[in-house]
C-alpha cells in the first residue's frame, strides 16, 4: 500500500466562504498516482470545513443562511468563547459542518455520487488556513 500526502492552503479576503476544491483534490489524485483506495480531505483549522454537496450558488446561499440561523455571528457579546475574540460562531459552524470527508478512489477517479463535489467552507476568514488531502492505496 503507498500513501501520499499535500497540503492546500487558503486565504480567504472575507468571512465567509464556501469554495469547491475536487480540481485541487483531483490533481493531488493524479500526483499521487493511486488508483484505488480513499482519500481523506480535512480541514486542520478549528474555524473551517471540509464537505461533500452540490456545487450550486442557490444552496450555497442557503447554507449561509442557515447557518446564520443555527450559529449568528452578532451579537458576540453571546457566547463565552468570544473574550477578546469575535468566532465562536465559526467554531460551531464548523461542528455542524464537519471536519473532514472519505471519498473511495476507483479506478483513478473520485468514485462520486451524482453531483457530489468536496467544498473548503470557511467561517473565519482573512488568514492563511491549510486542508490536509491523504490518500492511501494501490
Amino acid at each position: 500500500m503507498r500513501s501520499y500526502r499535500k497540503e492546500l492552503w487558503f486565504q480567504v479576503g472575507t468571512r465567509r466562504a464556501l469554495i469547491n476544491i475536487t480540481p485541487q483534490v483531483e490533481a493531488c489524485l493524479k500526483e499521487s498516482g493511486i488508483r484505488e483506495g480513499l482519500v481523506l480531505v480535512n480541514a486542520m483549522h478549528i474555524t473551517a470545513s471540509v464537505f461533500v454537496n452540490d456545487d450550486e450558488s442557490g444552496l450555497h446561499h442557503d447554507y449561509e443562511v442557515w447557518l446564520e440561523k443555527l450559529a449568528p455571528h452578532a451579537p458576540v457579546s453571546q457566547y463565552r468563547h468570544n473574550v477578546g475574540e469575535d468566532n465562536a460562531d465559526a467554531h460551531m459552524k464548523r461542528q455542524i459542518m464537519g471536519r473532514e470527508v472519505v471519498v473511495a478512489v476507483t479506478e483513478g477517479k473520485l468514485d462520486f455520487g451524482t453531483w457530489e463535489q468536496i467544498f473548503y467552507g470557511e467561517f473565519d476568514g482573512r488568514r492563511k488556513k491549510r486542508v490536509l488531502v491523504k490518500i492511501i492505496g494501490e
